[in-house]
């Protein structure tokens, strides 16, 4: 049936005349998806049509020549990569799909890595924002910031685990192992997931169901009432710039690693695993402090959220110093240093999260926390493509690639610097309490 629908000229309704093609456009792609329709066709067109179109878009003569009289005629099939054998539903197969076609074919190493990574981003993003308001909305609010320490040591353990059991694996490393590797892991991941979500809501819903609600406003109304509130503006800068110069690193150290000290592929991904263990320890080490010195000075959130960046802002430059050192310096030492800094900010951070959820207007939990979910996702996302650009451009302006890298870091320390300071002028939950007349004790993880 493929056959005869190339035949009729429909793969190639898109691709112009001078590659087979018709040189259509969507609106005759629209009438003839709509008569397949009515027939049931169940051949791949649409994802024809797609990758024909973003191909003679985007890609360079080169490829053109190479693929689009293919599509065309229908010799060469496309989907998307989602949808292939052994992918099915495991969206970061996508991304590592990607990298092995980089090196053969750009254009489409290019086009299935921004599907994958996009799909990637919006599930992460999705899952972790609902998961913030259920913890602000379903936990008392003397637990939630133990809750949150919980929940998040969970998932630093999993990172950790997962990164150094995958880079064990990746070595000897080809395109076909990484293929199988993550495979595993995003099956792992899936079923875990099930499971974690079944009946998860049920029971809360059925006993909230009588339940008054406030009658509901628009959006954008609830999200600027959120915003005149002077804490949750300013925790909304603080998490932006401590989560740009957090994700400003991520992906670039490996490349470091790679480049500046030799590290094989399994080593580098291995040395995420020694990263995120850092981090774990330091989210212990702040809920354990805050939950014996509550009524301390050391237990303050605000203590821990300004030292914790701070103490990134010293691992990067000691990566400054890496990259003009060289091999001699102690990197997996210095990476789980920096993570431990980093575990000690954010799960202050996420503390405080946890307990400014709450404070202003009545019902707005689930505003702030979006709010504060959509900074942290725009800055991880910004961070990651904020610090590949740098890297690129002090690669082209400096000859030796480990002061290139050098730079960057470097950069990024300001930027917790930054991040330090405004984290010292936030209005803490305490004070808001102690306005208020309160008589509770300096907020703790206990």
């Amino acid at each position: 049936a493929y056959t005869e629908l190339a035949e009729l000229g429909l793969c190639g309704l898109y691709i112009p005349e001078a590659y087979g093609g018709m040189g259509m456009g969507p609106v005759e792609g629209m009438m003839a998806m709509q008569a397949l329709g009515h027939g049931l066709v169940l051949e791949p067109l649409a994802q024809t049509l797609l990758a024909g179109a973003v191909l003679n878009a985007w890609a360079p003569d080169a490829v053109k020549t190479a693929w689009l009289e293919r599509i065309a005629s229908g010799q060469a099939l496309v989907v998307l990569a989602h949808q292939e054998r052994a992918a099915r539903y495991r969206l970061d197969l996508c991304a590592s799909l990607a990298t092995w076609l980089m090196a053969e074919t750009p254009a489409a190493g290019m086009l299935m890595a921004t599907i994958g990574f996009m799909l990637i981003g919006l599930g992460v993003g999705a899952a972790g924002t609902s998961l913030l308001v259920m913890l602000a909305m379903r936990v008392d609010k003397d637990r939630r910031a133990a809750a949150a320490t919980i929940v998040w040591l969970m998932m630093i353990m999993g990172f950790a685990v997962t990164a150094g059991v995958a880079g064990k694996l990746l070595d000897p490393y080809s395109p076909q192992r990484l293929l199988a590797v993550t495979g595993g892991v995003c099956a792992i991941a899936l079923v875990v997931t099930l499971l974690a979500l079944f009946r998860l809501e049920g029971a809360h819903e059925q006993s909230q169901q009588d339940t008054p609600v406030e009658r509901a406003i628009s959006f954008r109304v609830a999200l600027a009432e959120v915003w005149q509130e002077g804490a949750a503006r300013q925790f909304t800068i603080f998490i932006f710039l401590s989560m740009l110069a957090y994700s400003a690193q991520d992906l670039i150290l490996e490349p470091f690693a790679g480049t500046v000290f030799g590290f094989t592929p399994g080593e580098s991904t291995s040395l995420s695993g020694v990263q995120h263990g850092g981090v774990l320890l330091g989210m212990i080490l702040v809920a354990l402090v805050g939950s014996r010195f509550a009524n301390a000075r050391l237990g303050s959130l605000r203590v821990w959220c300004v030292g914790g960046c701070l103490a990134s802002a010293a691992a990067l430059v000691g990566l400054t110093i890496a990259g003009h050192v060289g091999p001699p310096w102690p990197l997996k030492a210095n990476v789980f240093l920096m993570g431990a800094a980093n575990g000690a900010f954010s799960i202050a951070a996420i503390g405080q999260m946890m307990r400014l959820a709450t404070e202003g207007r009545a019902a707005r939990e689930g505003v702030r926390m979006g709010l504060w979910g959509a900074a942290q996702a725009v800055a991880f996302g910004l961070g990651g493509l904020i610090g590949t650009a740098a890297s690129d451009l002090a690669h082209w302006i400096i000859a030796s690639s480990g002061v290139a890298y050098a730079s960057v870091f470097a950069a990024e320390a300001l930027l917790f610097v930054g991040s330090a300071l405004l984290a010292a002028r936030i209005p803490m939950a305490e004070q808001h309490r102690s306005e208020q007349g309160s008589s509770a004790a300096q907020p703790s993880f206990s």
